[in-house]
């Protein structure tokens, strides 16, 4: 495929290496007329601008020139293969985390390209492709291309070949096929067409090659179609014939670079700019490209900390800070990370301890509340089971009491187990205990959003499960404050 690829670009270049001269093969413009005279913008006699090159068939109007440069945007489809090795391997995952592509990614990018022949250039692209996995996982691809295009350059309808090396990579979170980048080869052809001196469309029909999944199990195609408009720039503009001055100004127009606005000739025949448009001419402005005030010679009123709140009235000019301290950080007296318009104790720092950690004073858990924080002591679950045994009622009635005290304590309730049975089996049970506990408090009249749970399994065990009393006290819910 490569072989045949490099044979149709080196064709096509010779196919085009005709003298620069040669009007068909060049797209050069007739000046109009018999004797090539006629005005650059068209005289008041009614002669044709030869820019517009009116006197051309409209096949032949708008062939590339040398030195052109293309500038598009393009969107389109890519058809990934579902054996594309374009994944994070995650060890222990199934099939180490692979995952097909769905087998359509819609595409959407810009190019630019730079043509130092008529029948020759070179291009660079970026392109964004959202996708999912088959599983319906959200993945974005990323491409970054770079080609050799060949050209039959004869014609507003351009027919291409091009070949090149890209970059594909693939962006996501663990849970569909993490992160990648792989190297790839692209090579296609289609057609340009060239509407007016500047407009033009593009079409794309391509292939691009990456590495299989599996080692050395060779390469995959993933095709692409894509639909592009585009700017062509730099054309060759016909020159104005001598000793015209359109605007006036004393410049003549081969010496004008604004030929229908009056100018200085300090600009080349184009007038004074103000390049920002805030009244005050470039000469004269420090800042050319943002709008300013006379006061800062044209520049902006500046905000040195970038705070919204200008200089002259801030001060705090080196510090971000609100209009409600002129321009200074919100203060934090006590350095506690509690600002002091929400702090309590703006002299005394918060204490974090989870109790009561917004207020910004100092404190300590109460022996109440500490009692039920760690290993709870006294809740007993029916053998395999998540039901509460009833002999545990009283040491929940109690935490449950607790709760109502403090309005304001948050905790997780965690289950565990020991490591007899299967090891999914206890994770699911040690969940099913911990919401078990949720559920009785609740009941009682809890917020359930004080309450959070977690089975540990067993994962966190407290002492050996070689023996049976180390077993017992892994079987076990404790409970932890949070913020």
């Amino acid at each position: 495929m490569l072989t045949a690829s490099t044979t149709v670009l080196i064709a096509l270049a010779l196919t085009q290496a005709a003298p620069e001269g040669d009007a068909d093969a060049s797209g050069s413009v007739s000046l109009g007329g018999a004797d090539g005279s006629a005005s650059a913008n068209g005289d008041a006699d009614g002669t044709a601008d030869p820019n517009k090159r009116k006197d051309q068939r409209w096949i032949k109007r708008w062939a590339p020139e040398r030195n052109m440069v293309e500038l598009g945007v393009f969107g389109g489809l890519m058809f990934p293969h579902p054996r594309l090795e374009l994944f994070e391997p995650v060890q222990g995952a199934p099939d180490q985390g692979f995952k097909p592509l769905a087998s359509l990614a819609p595409e959407v990018g810009g190019r630019l390209g730079y043509y130092p022949a008529r029948f020759l250039g070179l291009e660079a692209e970026g392109a964004w492709l959202p996708t999912e996995t088959d599983a319906g996982d959200s993945v974005n691809l990323w491409a970054v291309r770079g080609h050799l295009v060949a050209q039959v350059a004869r014609w507003s309808i351009t027919p291409f070949a091009l070949a090149g090396v890209s970059g594909l990579a693939v962006a996501s979170g663990s849970d569909a096929v993490g992160n990648d980048v792989d190297l790839g080869f692209h090579f296609g052809g289609g057609l340009k067409f060239f509407f007016t001196r500047r407009f033009m469309m593009r079409l794309d029909v391509r292939d691009t090659m990456t590495a299989r999944r599996g080692l050395g199990l060779g390469v995959v195609h993933s095709p692409e179609v894509l639909l592009g408009l585009g700017l062509a720039l730099n054309r060759k503009k016909s020159p104005p014939p001598p000793d015209l001055d359109r605007d006036d100004d004393g410049i003549l127009d081969a010496d004008d670079k604004c030929i229908d606005v009056p100018g200085v000739v300090e600009y080349e025949g184009c007038p004074v700019p103000d390049t920002d448009g805030d009244g005050i001419m470039d000469p004269d402005d420090k800042c050319v490209d943002v709008p300013g005030v006379p006061e800062f010679e044209g520049c902006p009123i500046p905000d040195t900390d970038g705070d919204g709140i200008f200089d002259p009235d801030d001060k705090c000019v080196d510090e971000p800070g609100v209009p409600e301290y002129d321009g200074c950080p919100i203060p934090d007296t006590d350095g506690d990370g509690i600002l002091d318009p929400d702090d309590k104790c703006v002299n005394e720092p918060e204490t974090v301890n989870q109790y009561e950690d917004e207020d910004g004073c100092p404190d300590s858990v109460p022996e109440k509340v500490k009692q039920f924080t760690g290993v709870i002591e006294g809740i007993f679950f029916d053998t395999a089971k998540a039901s509460i045994k009833k002999k545990s009622t009283a040491k929940l009635d109690n935490a449950i009491s607790v709760l109502k005290e403090f309005p304001k304590l948050r905790i997780e309730v965690s289950g565990h187990t020991d490591d007899v049975g299967n090891d999914d089996y206890n994770t699911q049970l040690s969940a099913d205990r911990a919401k078990s506990v949720k559920e009785y408090m609740v009941a009682a009249g809890i917020d359930g959003s004080r309450i959070e749970t977690r089975g540990a399994g067993e994962l966190e065990p407290r002492e050996s499960n070689k023996s049976k009393a180390g077993r017992a006290k892994n079987r076990r819910i404790e409970f932890k404050l949070l913020k």
